[in-house]
């Protein structure tokens, strides 16, 4: 049987760090070396983006986190538009060895609001 991207999503979930708004803004307040990663398409994060935040689209993470956090403990807060990309993405952090990912699992608009 096929999983659907919902499917895959949900089950992702059970195995990351999620955080709602509130307690990704406090936890990123709180850190002196928390990276924050759009998971979005370059495009939608050109249309607009968190402040401080670098865009790496979900098919490009395995290649391009090692070289912007080297210390697999950094901070790592992920988002995209919903959710289920950053769920998917922290996964494969976590399945890289990142010890301190979070996926911001809420609709963008409330995480801009939050993060500026």
């Amino acid at each position: 049987m096929i999983k659907t991207a919902n499917e895959l999503i949900a089950e992702a979930q059970t195995q990351i760090n999620c955080l709602d708004v509130s307690s990704a803004k406090a936890l990123y307040e709180d850190s002196k070396n928390a990276v924050i990663i759009d998971v979005r398409e370059a495009e939608s994060a050109d249309n607009s983006k968190l402040e401080g935040s670098i865009n790496i689209s979900r098919g490009l993470i395995e290649m391009k986190v090692p070289k912007l956090c080297p210390d697999p403990d950094t901070l790592i807060l992920l988002h995209c538009a919903g959710g289920g990309r950053a769920s998917l993405s922290a996964l494969t952090l976590q399945k890289m060895g990142y010890t301190n990912v979070h996926a911001i699992t809420a609709k963008f608009e409330d995480i801009k609001n939050a993060f500026g």
